[in-house]
């Protein structure tokens, strides 16, 4: 638990009120953009400010929060929150990922996260920017299941929530991704001092990354497939290392990170190893949880590979392999 916590330190001294949730600051960087300002002018104010962060003590009339949701309402109207760049004008029509407006589908205290997590308070949307013919959670990642909730009333159940002993607020689905912008709108009422969780696939734009930049305090990152082949014959998405790879570098720069892998039958060889490898390499201060929680679902049965659970081999063989490699596993 030491190790965990000197690599997630940020995101405990938020829990120990010794630090402000980044979310809450991004409300006191003061910018100053009109709504006529043109994209390109807005990213560029973007950029320029989160590279040379100023503080201030009241309450500035235009924050970094406001930009990044006027940003995000944008890319909203043409949508490429994530990498499959579908173009959707989401107030007509619904993207790739079958969202139009967010719809959540449910929303509890979870206590079967990782323990540095639990309680977490788990809002799950419907929709998602994978198909993965294994889904656990197919009813909603690949269904438009759920309903709209206002984001003030969402407000309101975070901080009941934190009441009852919730630890963070745990932005999940199916995937977060789509539904950046609603996000940014309830970060932009909610003043609770607590840390906000990414909870992704990590398909998400190099947009999406940035708007993520200076509000997310932990990324609780899910890395499924070691090669190009398997993501897109499992999960019908193309150029996935190269995108993944990219995003949990930047990650690891702006904020904490827990990284998931799903160890999956007949994919130790062609899959575990080579991400494991990868993280040895590039993310030396990573925390990995190696789950061994796969059991086929959805069409998972139609795929021989993957259609029966793990062996406690398999499992063993990839937890051991991380270990060798001297990873940090939760």
């Amino acid at each position: 638990m030491g190790e965990t916590r000197n690599l997630l330190s940020n995101y405990f001294e938020i829990l120990e009120e010794n630090r402000i949730a980044k979310y809450l600051q991004c409300k006191d960087i003061p910018v100053s953009f009109k709504i006529t300002d043109s994209t390109d002018n807005l990213w560029k104010m973007h950029d320029k400010i989160t590279k040379n962060i100023k503080l201030v003590d009241f309450e500035p009339k235009q924050s970094l929060l406001d930009l990044k949701i006027e940003l995000s309402s944008r890319i909203f109207n043409n949508c490429c929150f994530c990498e499959r760049r579908c173009g959707a004008d989401r107030t007509k029509n619904s993207g790739h990922c079958s969202v139009k407006q967010p719809h959540i589908a449910s929303e509890f205290l979870h206590i079967g996260e990782e323990r540095v997590l639990v309680p977490s308070h788990t809002i799950f949307f419907s929709g998602c920017t994978f198909n993965c013919v294994f889904c656990q959670n197919w009813d909603i990642s690949q269904n438009d299941s759920g309903i709209y909730v206002k984001p003030y009333r969402l407000v309101e159940i975070i901080q009941n929530r934190k009441m009852q002993g919730s630890r963070n607020v745990n932005w999940v689905g199916g995937d977060p991704t789509p539904n950046l912008h609603y996000i940014s709108k309830v970060l932009k009422i909610c003043n609770e001092n607590i840390p906000q969780v990414w909870n992704s696939n990590m398909y998400c734009s190099t947009e999406t990354m940035a708007l993520l930049n200076n509000v997310i305090d932990l990324y609780l990152t899910d890395f499924k497939y070691g090669n190009d082949k398997c993501a897109k014959r499992l999960s019908n998405v193309n150029n996935y290392l190269e995108i993944i790879k990219r995003n949990h570098k930047i990650a690891t720069e702006n904020g904490m990170m827990i990284i998931r892998h799903l160890v999956m039958p007949n994919h130790v060889d062609c899959c575990s190893k080579p991400i494991l490898d990868w993280i040895a390499d590039n993310l030396s201060n990573a925390v990995v949880n190696v789950m061994s929680q796969y059991r086929p679902e959805y069409k998972a049965y139609d795929y021989q590979d993957i259609s029966r659970s793990i062996s406690m081999d398999e499992f063993l063989k990839a937890k051991d392999y991380a270990e060798e490699l001297n990873i940090h596993q939760v």
